[in-house]
């Protein structure tokens, strides 16, 4: 075997064991509804951010929780909610303002926080679903 496929063969190999790792990082993605009732039959931990594009709270955990997105310790997806467009939804939790975080462990609320930007209480809320 000459060199190039043993390099190609041992990046596979060594790709194939970072994969898992990687996904275990906090996953920021839009929410849908479908996203939220995926993750919460399987009692996956899955978090609600309540953002809207005009509150400078939003803007400010939104750098924060970037900043997670490489951290091993926080394996679970982080579902963006559009404050604005999605009243039901506010409603049927029971959110009154922008910038709620919302935190689960399949249905079981474990944290809820709002108007919160220092990091460690932030990534504190994330880890209780953990």
């Amino acid at each position: 075997m000459s060199a190039l496929p043993r390099f190609a063969a041992a990046l596979a190999t060594t790709l194939a064991c970072l994969l898992p790792l990687a996904a275990q990082a906090l996953e920021i993605q839009p929410y849908s509804a479908a996203a939220l009732d995926s993750a919460q039959k399987a009692d996956q931990p899955v978090a609600l951010h309540f953002h809207a594009n005009w509150c400078p709270t939003c803007r400010a955990q939104e750098k924060v929780f970037n900043g997670f997105k490489p951290d091993a310790t926080l394996a679970l997806a982080l579902l963006v909610v559009d404050y604005d467009a999605e009243r039901a939804l506010k409603q049927k939790l029971g959110v009154r303002t922008q910038s709620t975080l919302i935190v689960y462990r399949g249905k079981r609320e474990t944290a809820r926080l709002a108007g919160e930007t220092d990091p460690a209480r932030l990534k504190a809320a994330l880890q209780s679903a953990l």
